[in-house]
């Protein structure tokens, strides 16, 4: 599994979501931006993108997953 293939995974699954991904292997980076975030603790939000990941983490093709989420308002004001 590569970078674009991580996020394009995130992207179909996710609604209203921009990704940026980054790594390579079996260990990957994300910036996850949702308005599917909105209301959610951080480790809510965590939970939901590991959730579409899960069968990638099953399979082995991604073993490590660094991410950081925010919602479109949050990603406004970096």
């Amino acid at each position: 599994m590569n970078a674009n293939e991580v996020k394009q995974l995130l992207e179909t699954a996710l609604k209203d979501c921009q990704v940026i991904a980054e790594g390579e292997g079996c260990n990957f980076q994300v910036v996850v931006v949702s308005s599917e975030f909105e209301g959610l603790m951080t480790v809510k939000r965590q939970q939901l993108v590991y959730a579409h990941l899960q069968e990638a983490i099953a399979s082995g093709a991604i073993h490590a997953v660094t991410m950081k989420t925010y919602t479109p308002a949050q990603y406004s004001q970096l």
